[in-house]
């Protein structure tokens, strides 16, 4: 990929959007929500500290994430849809 977020930031590539409830019910395009995990497709060089030094990522490419629901900036990339965010917007790796 060849956008690279700078700092503590980290590109997420959403998941899709379940098409069916649990009860098979088909849900239209306005009643999806928007997923709250993804894939993580690249991250920054890491937080830099007031020493000069850099913090080292705790998340790496490939790690499927949790995140808060308002989280990020929507942004598309070649025609996918991403969203770029700081690292500490992350709640957890699956």
């Amino acid at each position: 990929m060849k956008l690279k977020p700078l700092g503590d930031r980290v590109v997420v590539k959403p998941a899709t959007a379940e098409e069916k409830t649990s009860g098979g019910i088909i849900l239209p395009d306005t009643a999806k929500e928007k997923p709250h995990q993804g894939e993580v497709v690249a991250v920054g060089a890491g937080k830099l500290k007031s020493d000069g030094e850099r913090s080292p990522m705790e998340l790496k490419v490939g790690d499927k994430v949790l995140y808060g629901k308002y989280a990020g900036t929507e942004i598309t990339y070649d025609g996918v849809e991403y969203l770029i965010m700081n690292e500490n917007d992350i709640m957890a790796v699956l």
